[in-house]
């Protein structure tokens, strides 16, 4: 999977911005066009708010189930109006949001005994999904590195974010990984950056 340039990433992030703009102020959904190519290509994608270096609502499609365009506007709308954890953004909060734009790679199962898995992860390169049933649960590469996460911690904590017992995945769960490159604004409407998270064991 081709990644993202620098410029590439900026524009993800400002596109996310201008859609929870948009939605919030004016009840419509932006059109852009003219984007660069790979904003066609269908990629799986998760847009974070934050205020305060608090979660303010994250919400993504982690299959390549729509153009990448497509996807961070109607990710980011959803992350603001429709994070089941949160209220909804109100127009004078979207000052004070950063916005974070993360670009999935396809998620693939891990297959192995499920004793061994933590030693198939690394954290700060890869995000995990757990599934099971009707049930599944998905966190993001940053989420363990900003939590201090281990391997084994950060399946547990997949598996109940899939509503499942933390010990799941030593009972059948499927698990799955990805990465993610992950753009993300220094400040409200600022500076974009391209987060570079430590990998580990």
């Amino acid at each position: 999977m081709n990644t993202l340039t620098k410029p590439e990433g900026e524009l993800a992030v400002r596109l996310a911005r201008g859609a929870i703009e948009e939605c919030l102020r004016n009840r419509t959904k932006i059109k852009p066009d003219n984007l660069p190519k790979v904003f066609g290509e269908k990629r799986g994608v998760f847009v974070t708010l934050n205020t305060e270096k608090q979660l303010r609502g994250c919400i993504g499609r982690p299959y390549p189930i729509l153009p990448l365009g497509e996807a961070i506007i109607a990710s980011a709308i959803n992350a603001a109006r429709d994070d089941p954890r949160f209220s909804p953004v109100k127009p004078q909060e979207i000052e004070t949001l950063t916005i974070e734009v993360t670009v999935l790679t396809v998620p693939k199962r891990i297959n192995a005994k499920p004793k061994d898995l933590p030693d198939k992860i690394v954290i700060g390169r890869d995000g995990l999904i757990v599934a099971t049933g009707v049930c599944s649960g998905l966190l993001l590469p940053q989420v363990a590195v900003e939590h201090g996460f281990d391997c084994t911690e950060f399946l547990c904590q997949t598996c109940m974010k899939a509503g499942l017992m933390p010990d799941a995945w030593l009972n059948g769960a499927e698990v799955y990984s990805f990465e993610g490159q992950i753009f993300g604004e220094i400040e409200p409407g600022g500076e974009v950056r391209e987060k570079e998270l430590m990998c580990g064991e």
